[in-house]
């Protein structure tokens, strides 16, 4: 059964592939140019983002470096341990919905220090793929194409992160505790 889905995965692109073409070709459709066009605009649309993209990365490494999070982090503190948060989770929750790879760091962090195996790591991993980058998607995306008006996809994006970290906490907990 192994071997069967590990044969379809390698000839699944290949073959998605040789279909689109030879409908193109039996349509009279111009396969090559059209790709080429995609790519062209793929290339502007690249090109597009970088601005947005450039503005989310030095706004987190100021985030980061200057201390404020951390400062936030430590005035926090006592509510989140009266909410039975972890405190060292604190980091990758507001860090996650801003930038993939800053929380990636963050959760790569935590591994090392804590284990994979521990209680943290586990919990870390698991909000890491339970939550999303919100304010990434939404600066990104929406800029590059111009979406002005994008309050209700934060509200629900960001209600969407918060509901993940919280299913997160109490998973683990309740699964590894």
């Amino acid at each position: 059964m192994i071997q069967w889905i590990s044969a379809v995965s390698v000839w699944l692109i290949p073959c998605i592939i040789l279909i689109i073409l030879l409908t193109a070709t039996a349509k009279r459709i111009p396969s090559y140019e059209l790709f080429v066009e995609g790519g062209k605009e793929g290339l502007k649309m690249a090109i597009s983002l970088l601005p947005f993209l450039l503005g989310m990365l030095v706004a987190i490494a100021i985030l980061r470096s200057s201390g404020a999070l951390d400062a936030f982090i430590q005035l926090i503190e006592p509510v989140l341990s009266a909410l039975g948060f972890p405190a060292e989770m604190a980091p990758l929750a507001i860090i996650r919905p801003i930038s993939g790879t800053a929380a990636l760091g963050v959760t790569t962090e935590m591994i090392q220090t804590y284990g994979p195996d521990s209680f943290l790591g586990r919990l870390a991993s698991t909000m890491q793929g339970s939550t999303d980058t919100t304010l990434y998607i939404l600066t990104v995306y929406f800029g590059a194409v111009g979406i002005k008006r994008m309050g209700d996809a934060l509200k629900v994006g960001l209600i969407a992160d918060f509901i993940g970290i919280i299913i997160s906490v109490i998973v683990v907990s309740w699964v590894f505790a």
